[in-house]
């Protein structure tokens, strides 16, 4: 007999669940015993943390009782189960004054709060390996099987009560230090976006900000994200992460070069390059290859893959910023949903959340629905979004990208951009012009008033000059 045969005849033991139901009893009972304890149950473990059933259900009524400012004892929370049908589950109204006879004190009460949450917590990773090895042994593809079982991992653990509580003084430490930051420096606080007027009126984008740039298609947008993890990058060396499924990794290089070193782009990607243009390619390439961007170009981009880059490169990489090229391009993942509107309103959703756990600002690019090509002046506006699921009321920062050139052919503004910020969460809205120059792939502002980096390589500064046709 093969060693492989040998292994499929060995049986399969099934692993224990994790679980103390002594802990259970323990925490009910003091829960039903004194008010003060409820409080300190509450912060340490939810309901969904018990092992049995009925356990979750004494949890709530003791909870709701509370809530309503009632007595809490083994009689009202028998009252309340009766109430629901469900006190036979429970052990009925002997079981209830168990668990309080039973019940020793304050501090043994409070170890065993750790003891069920930790027990919990196992059995959460118990239930994920099982669900990791499903999907391993499936026909999935093992990107999706990775990055499933990352979002697995994650979710298990992410389950502390507590996490979003802070003393106000500690708050207020972190408060002032960017109080002062932003008035001693004068710079943003936040990411730098490389658009003067827009990071004053911002304060740079700020960790835990979902920032959407919407607009029609053909406007630049995927440009304009570019400038921004380019300001990001190359200019600040803070470490970025771009997803970009329509444009590949190369052509993101190219487009880097062309806006860096002042170089054509339709030049780069000929063998019309003069010596000058060589020149110029030669001076920014150092700064450009060493920059810490990180470009992630999968052609079939799911929210779970994202989420679990972000979080891989948070922690080894410390990355500051991501880039999102761009939403209606985005499957969710593993889940399946009943519309496409459905599915893009959870995504915004959880890139939000993300932003939130990651401490970075996500930049997440949409197009707009066609309400702008039916008025007049053709600008977008807010409402231009709804189509587009949740992504208004997700989003802190809302951007709109509009140029007049790009409906009028002989435009008095051709060359011009507005970026119009049209949601400021806690901040104030409006419209900046910057310039367009899409034969180097990039956008500038209309009056430079602080040193590029050609400058600092010995180069004079050029004028803004109106754009040129796009590649």
């Amino acid at each position: 007999m093969s060693g492989h045969e040998q292994a499929a005849e060995l049986p399969v033991i099934a692993a224990e669940v994790p679980r103390n139901l002594e802990a259970e009893q323990a925490v009910l009972g003091m829960m039903m015993r004194s008010k003060d304890f409820i409080a300190e149950a509450v912060e340490a473990i939810r309901p969904a943390d018990y092992y049995r059933p009925a356990h979750e259900l004494i949890h709530c009524a003791v909870l709701d009782l509370y809530a309503a400012h009632e007595p809490v004892d083994p009689f009202t929370v028998a009252a309340k189960l009766t109430e629901r049908g469900e006190l036979v589950r429970c052990g009925g109204v002997n079981y209830l004054h168990s668990l309080v006879n039973n019940a020793r004190s304050i501090a043994h009460a409070a170890r065993m709060l750790g003891r069920v949450r930790e027990t919990a917590l196992r059995r959460r990773l118990t239930e994920a390996g099982l669900r990791i090895d499903e999907l391993a042994q499936s026909e999935t593809p093992i990107d999706d099987v990775v990055a499933a079982a990352v979002a697995e991992v994650f979710a298990a653990t992410d389950q502390d009560p507590t996490a979003t509580v802070a003393n106000l003084a500690d708050v207020m430490e972190g408060a002032l230090d960017e109080i002062e930051a932003i008035g001693t420096v004068g710079s943003p606080s936040g990411i730098p976006t490389g658009f003067h007027e827009l990071d004053q009126m911002t304060g740079g984008l700020r960790p835990g900000q979902l920032v959407v740039i919407a607009s029609r298609p053909a406007m630049g947008k995927s440009t304009l994200a570019l400038d921004v993890a380019r300001s990001c990058a190359i200019h600040h060396k803070l470490p970025a992460l771009l997803f970009t499924p329509e444009i590949g990794r190369n052509e993101v290089a190219m487009r880097l070069l062309a806006a860096e070193a002042r170089v054509p782009l339709h030049l780069l990607r000929s063998s019309n390059m003069t010596d000058d243009d060589w020149t110029r390619v030669a001076r920014r390439m150092p700064d450009v290859s060493e920059a810490p961007l990180f470009i992630d170009d999968s052609p079939k981009l799911t929210f779970t893959e994202i989420q679990a880059k972000c979080r891989r490169l948070r922690q080894r990489n410390d990355i500051r910023l991501a880039v999102v090229d761009y939403v209606q391009l985005l499957d969710y993942g593993l889940r399946r949903f009943q519309s496409r509107y459905e599915e893009i309103n959870e995504i915004s959703r959880h890139l939000k959340i993300l932003a939130r756990e990651l401490e970075i600002p996500i930049v997440l690019l949409s197009q707009l629905n066609r309400g702008p090509e039916h008025r007049i002046d053709k600008r977008p506006q807010l409402f231009d979004m709804r189509d587009s699921g949740t992504l208004e009321d997700d989003a802190d920062l809302v951007i709109m990208l509009h140029r007049e050139d790009a409906y009028e052919k002989v435009s008095p503004r051709a060359g011009e951009a507005d970026l119009i910020v049209a949601k400021h969460r806690g901040g104030i809205t409006g419209t900046i012009t910057i310039a367009f120059q899409g034969h180097y792939s990039r956008f500038v502002d209309m009056v430079r008033e602080r040193s590029l980096p050609e400058q600092q390589h010995g180069e004079a500064d050029e004028p803004t000059e109106p754009a040129r046709p796009t590649e």
